[in-house]
């Protein structure tokens, strides 16, 4: 994978993480201002995480790197994304298969895997890169925090 630089975001905590991962997928928009995205098409998407925390687990890692890659990769490489009905539908605008909520639920998918951890650590950031010249960033309002 080429080395890449991304936005970076502020955040409080001691330790950040950052995990590069791809999957090979393809989907449809299902609306008619798409274009010619509305048309089944697939892309190579490059995804970034940004896992930031305070403390680390019994294995000494923040969170493990393998588990991200399953838990994105794993799930959505070699698929149309528009079958993952639990995640997207064709009803609702901010659940249609747009790289903004891909980046969205994929934050929602690790975050979820990160709140069953015993250090808590937090998704500061995702980012997709879904063609050569566009990519998206995702950030959460709120960063959760054990206070």
């Amino acid at each position: 994978m080429l080395q890449q630089i991304y936005p970076q975001v502020a955040h409080p905590y001691s330790y950040e993480l950052n995990k590069d991962m791809n999957f090979a997928a393809a989907h449809f928009v299902p609306h008619e201002s798409a274009g010619k995205c509305q048309q089944v098409h697939g892309h190579t998407y490059f995804v970034n995480l940004t896992i930031a925390g305070d403390e680390l687990d019994s294995s000494g890692f923040l969170v493990n790197f393998a588990r991200l890659k399953k838990i994105v990769s794993g799930q959505f490489d070699h698929t149309l994304l528009n079958d993952h009905k639990e995640l997207f539908n064709e009803e609702d605008a901010n659940d249609f298969p747009t790289s903004e909520v891909i980046a969205r639920k994929i934050y929602e998918l690790v975050q979820a895997h990160l709140d069953e951890l015993e250090n808590k650590p937090a998704c500061v950031q995702v980012f997709v890169r879904e063609t050569p010249t566009s990519y998206v960033v995702y950030r959460p309002k709120k960063v959760k925090r054990d206070e």
